[in-house]
């Protein structure tokens, strides 16, 4: 089974994939998280970890 994530961390990481396209990388979860710190202002590590992750699954579905 997977991991169901907050709809909040899934409209940030989707925004921001819109927004940024060529900021982050489909496999490079690191690269993602450093981005996800510059663009955004999340305070939590926790948060900021989740959402990258969370982009890093959304891009490799194709989505973008």
């Amino acid at each position: 089974m997977g991991n169901i994530r907050p709809t909040y961390i899934k409209r940030v990481a989707i925004e921001l994939v819109e927004k940024y396209p060529e900021e982050f990388d489909k496999e490079d979860y690191e690269h993602n998280k450093n981005k996800v710190e510059e663009l955004t202002n999340v305070d939590s590590n926790s948060m900021r970890n989740k959402i990258a992750g969370y982009i890093v699954r959304y891009m490799n579905r194709g989505n973008n």
